[in-house]
């Protein structure tokens, strides 16, 4: 019997041995079987996960970020401990105990799941095997993933601490509203850094982890709010808060930024612009897309945020001046139903419109009425309503349904109606009180304008259009445009470079040049010639004529050499026309290219980054690459000044640039830039093209470079508008404040000249005593004083003709009538024949 019952016993071991050993024994075979192409764990040490980039500028402020995972990494160090254990009381409160997976928590989710019947399922991953999962795992739910995340977390755990693993969960972990991480999270629900959270705001991240679309803020109040005490208990539990804060935060509502309990973060940033998105652009080409949305780059702008904003007030009050010069209203095609307008409803809906809400100054306004001869509106951000008198529109016509204008308006009602989303901005009285309110729109003609210091290449603004937020369609970087008669300068270049002089005469007179596509008849912008004029003249006045005879003269492979090492081509097309600028480029280009003017013919690169660190804070980029050796001294000798070294390339004879910069300051002094008035020197050049499509201003000072184009998207002529009435204006409104900060000195003079009168009508040499409004001095190289006078008048080859009408007019091509008075190269008055021509005496004694 002992036997039997030993036997029976034996047997049952035998049985529960074996069994225990088969289970054993396919337990090891399917966990080796899954082990075999697990990725290697071990790469999570050198893990760097999706990492916001900022853009800051020169004073640290953040102006912008990019991101595909909105996230920003912080070290485990940094990380407070009420957030690290309100995530481990959520998620794992055995996480500092376990080798990577908790036997006791899937037991429990086991039987919780069979006691259901099924109906009540709940995970039983340890933060170890989320971070498996997140990092290295897919998503989806099945026993496979669950073996394998197992077999990581296991291996994970004799690879890193504890806390690099607490590290890469809190900063990975998606929290919800595109927010990756705790740092992130903050920011996006709190507008807060973590340090600033309460225990009931800790508690409600770390509720988001297991359903964050589940749990928002304000759809799903209430869910939230459990939730959020669920994890306070669970703190309470642990220890890690005493009864009192969790009674406290308990009591406390949820306040998010989604509810509009706090500011969000971006509203605390500028809206983006064209120059911070310029630098996405641009750093996406150098370093790549995923590098710059998710390297966590440090980007320092070289923008000057006041004068950023100048920029912009600048190009829109001129493209708003043209646009309301032409009395035409346009509808912003945005409306809201009547049924949304009610006393509460119409703020909800207007806040929803897609209008531009970066115009400073300008606010987005729904019409709620047009009775009484005005325009009753509700204004986002403004209590009550707002009117719009009847004097206030009454600079605008609207065009009908047949594409015809109707008469001028007389009330708001013949502009707008009920419904309509408009701009509208305050109009005040010298004391700031308000005037009236006003109608705004957003002009269908556009334009560009960029400043950069000439030394460095560093941008301090850029405007690429009336409004980003508009049109995000940068014009200053991407608008190929006609740069019309700016473009001249760089043939005066070459020709001084050949040996003219701003002395030379050239002939300007009539051209006629057989082309493919007919006979091409360039004209001046006056259609009137002006017989031998000095070259100073041909720029000052922007003269056609003289500078294809100049351009012909001197070939035009010598002109599209200097354009393209001046970068404003690449490459040019040698055709006559192209010296009229004819060929389009970029307002970027054309400015940068000024700018070697400027700095005496060095070359500098436009750059709208002085320095980028990658995520670790090392310099992956420097733009100044200057060398200062002194700065390396403690300290220098008393009215010492630390030597800069720059070794930059040469693109420009240093005495040939600035002849053309004295050449250009006649443009402003007297010529076709005559409307700017500032209390630095200023060289620069005006720029109209054919049927006025384009129109240009560009402009230096000692320090500064800035342009501007004006031009509708779809070529069209302006009308009268020209470089000088119309872009010049937008250059002085800049310079204005620029110059109160970047100051300007006179133009350098470069060693190996001298300087001589010359009489600016004629050319002629005068007496060094010779005084008067002819006189003027140019700089010659030394050894040109043989041959700068003696030179033969340029035609370009071409025939001058006889019997041409000439015009003189002094200083400007505002001709007047034959029969004027004009002032002749002694500085003597003089009266032009009524019939003055190449085949008389009269006229070539007015030179």
């Amino acid at each position: 019997m002992l036997r039997f019952i030993g036997s029976f016993f034996g047997a049952i071991f035998t049985m529960v041995t074996l069994g225990l050993f088969f289970v054993a024994l396919v337990v090891g075979g399917v966990f080796y079987m899954y082990s075999r192409d697990l990725p290697d764990s071990a790469s999570l040490a050198n893990y760097a996960p999706k990492t916001m980039s900022r853009i800051y500028s020169g004073e640290g402020e953040i102006i912008d970020e990019f991101a595909d995972e909105r996230r920003l990494f912080t070290p485990i160090e940094d990380i407070p401990d009420l957030v690290k254990d309100a995530f481990i009381s959520a998620e794992d409160k055995n996480f500092y105990h376990h080798k990577g997976y908790d036997v006791t928590s899937m037991a429990g989710a086991l039987r919780d799941a069979i006691v259901s019947r099924g109906e009540n399922t709940r995970g039983a991953s340890t933060i170890t095997q989320q971070v498996m999962k997140n990092f290295l795992l897919g998503g989806e739910r099945t026993g496979e993933r669950k073996i394998k995340e197992i077999i990581l977390a296991s291996n994970i755990e004799k690879t890193l601490s504890k806390d690099k693993i607490l590290e890469l969960y809190l900063n990975e972990i998606f929290l919800g509203q595109n927010s990756y991480g705790v740092t992130a999270a903050a920011q996006t629900y709190f507008n807060k850094p973590l340090t600033a959270l309460t225990a009931g705001e800790v508690a409600y991240l770390a509720a988001l982890p297991k359903k964050p679309a589940e749990l928002h803020p304000v759809r799903n109040y209430q869910d939230a709010v459990d939730r959020r005490n669920y994890v306070l208990g669970q703190m309470l539990e642990n220890g890690y808060i005493d009864q009192a804060t969790y009674e406290t935060a308990k009591a406390e509502p949820l306040k998010t930024v989604q509810s509009g309990d706090f500011p969000a973060f971006r509203s605390t940033l500028p809206p983006r612009s064209y120059f911070t998105d310029e630098i996405r652009r641009q750093l996406s080409g150098s370093f790549g897309e995923d590098q710059f949305f998710a390297g966590g780059l440090t980007i320092r702008a070289t923008v000057d945020p006041e004068l950023q904003e100048r920029a912009a007030f600048a190009l829109r009050q001129g493209l708003e001046k043209y646009d309301r010069g032409l009395g035409v209203w346009r509808a912003s095609r945005v409306t809201i139903p009547e049924a949304e307008l009610g006393p509460d409803a119409w703020r909800n809906a207007l806040g929803k419109a897609e209008v531009p809400r970066d115009i400073t100054g300008w606010y987005p306004a729904v019409v709620l009425s047009t009775e009484g001869g005005v325009a009753t509106i509700g204004v986002e951000g403004f209590d009550g309503t707002q009117e719009i008198p009847a004097d206030d529109v009454t600079w605008a016509r609207k065009r009908g349904a047949d594409g015809k204008l109707g008469p001028k308006a007389k009330a708001p009602g013949d502009l707008v109606s009920v419904g309509d989303v408009v701009l509208v901005t305050r109009l005040t009285a010298d004391d700031g009180s308000l005037k009236r309110w006003s109608l705004r729109q957003v002009p269908e003609i556009q334009g560009a304008f960029m400043a950069m210091d000439v030394n460095t290449g560093r941008v301090i603004a850029m405007q690429g259009g009336f409004s980003y937020q508009s049109s995000v369609f940068n014009r200053a970087t991407q608008a190929q445009r006609q740069p019309g008669s700016s473009f001249k300068p760089f043939v005066y270049a070459a020709a001084l470079d050949s040996g003219f002089t701003p002395a030379t005469i050239v002939i300007d007179a009539p051209i006629e040049v057989n082309t493919p596509e007919g006979l091409w008849k360039p004209k001046n912008a006056s259609n009137k010639f002006y017989g031998p004029s000095p070259m100073r003249t041909g720029i000052e006045q922007s003269r056609n004529l003289m500078t294809v005879r100049i351009a012909q003269a001197i070939g035009m492979e010598t002109v599209a050499k200097y354009a393209e090492l001046f970068g404003v081509y690449n490459p040019m097309s040698p055709f006559l026309a192209n010296a009229l600028g004819a060929q389009e480029t970029t307002l970027f280009k054309m400015v940068a290219a000024y700018a070697m003017f400027a700095n005496g013919g060095e070359r500098v690169e436009p750059t709208l980054v002085d320095r980028v660190q990658d995520r670790y804070g090392r310099t992956i980029y420097r733009h100044d690459d200057r060398k200062c050796e002194d700065c390396q001294l403690a300290s220098l000798d008393a009215g010492d000044a630390p030597a800069i070294i720059a070794d930059r390339e040469r693109v420009m004879d240093p005495i040939t640039a600035y002849e053309l910069t004295s050449m250009m300051q006649g443009v402003i002094e007297r010529g076709t830039g005559r409307g700017i008035k500032l209390p630095v020197p200023i060289a620069g050049k005006t720029g109209t093209t054919n049927d006025a499509k384009d129109v240009w201003f560009i402009g230096f000072s000692s320090n500064l470079v800035a342009g501007c184009y004006i031009g509708y998207d779809q070529p069209r002529s302006l009308g009268s508008a020209s470089g000088g009435g119309t872009c010049a204006p937008v250059f002085q409104t800049f310079m204005e404040e620029a110059v109160k900060k970047y100051g300007g000195t006179e133009f350098k003079v470069p060693p190996g000249g001298y300087f001589v009168k010359v009489d600016r009508y004629s050319g002629a040499r005068l007496p060094d005593d010779a005084t008067g409004p002819n006189v003027q001095a140019e700089y010659f190289r030394e050894g040109q004083q043989d041959t700068a006078f003696a030179q033969a008048v340029v035609d370009g080859g071409f025939a001058m003709g006889s019997n041409l009408p000439l015009f003189s007019a002094g200083e400007t091509d505002g001709a007047e009538g034959f029969g004027s008075a004009v002032t002749t190269s002694t500085g003597e008055r003089a009266v032009i024949p009524k019939k003055a021509d190449f085949g008389t005496l009269s006229s070539g004694g007015l030179y």
